[in-house]
C-alpha cells in the first residue's frame, strides 16, 4: 500500500468534512468503494479530496444527491458536465427566484400586520384571536 492512499478520517479532515460525511456519499453512490487495506480500513486515492469539494460545492448552491450523482456520472466519463450542470443551475436559479418572491410577499404580509397593530395600551385579545 503507498503512501499516496489516505484514511478515512485523513480523507475527512483534508477534505473539511466528518468521517461519516465521506461513509455516506460513498454509500449514496458519490465516492466510488475504496480499496481496503489488510486490516479492512478504507483507502481512499487523493483524488478523493477534490471529489468530496466537488460534491461540497454543489450542495452548496443548493443541488440535490441525484443530481450530483448525475453530474459526477457525466464526469466520470470523461465528458464535460457543463451542460448538465447550467440546466440544473438554472433550474436551481428558478427555485431561488420563487423561493424570494414568497419571502418578499410573506415580509409583506408581516408589514402590514405590524402597521395594523394598535398603538398605546393593548386591548384584549378577542377570543380565538391572538391579536384584537
Amino acid at each position: 500500500m503507498g503512501t499516496s492512499t489516505m484514511k478515512v478520517a485523513d480523507l475527512a479532515a483534508a477534505a473539511g468534512v466528518g468521517p461519516d460525511t465521506v461513509r455516506y456519499y460513498e454509500k449514496a453512490g458519490l465516492l466510488p468503494p475504496p480499496s481496503r487495506s489488510r486490516a479492512g480500513y478504507r483507502m481512499y486515492d487523493p483524488a478523493a479530496v477534490e471529489r468530496l469539494r466537488f460534491i461540497q460545492g454543489a450542495q452548496r448552491l443548493g443541488l440535490r444527491l441525484r443530481e450530483v450523482r448525475d453530474l459526477l456520472a457525466v464526469r466520470d466519463t470523461g465528458v464535460c458536465p457543463c451542460e448538465p450542470a447550467e440546466t440544473m443551475l438554472r433550474r436551481r436559479m428558478d427555485e431561488i427566484d420563487a423561493e424570494m418572491a414568497r419571502l418578499a410577499q410573506l415580509r409583506r404580509d408581516l408589514a402590514a400586520m405590524v402597521a395594523a397593530l394598535p398603538d398605546g395600551r393593548c386591548p384584549d385579545p378577542e377570543p380565538g384571536s391572538w391579536c384584537p
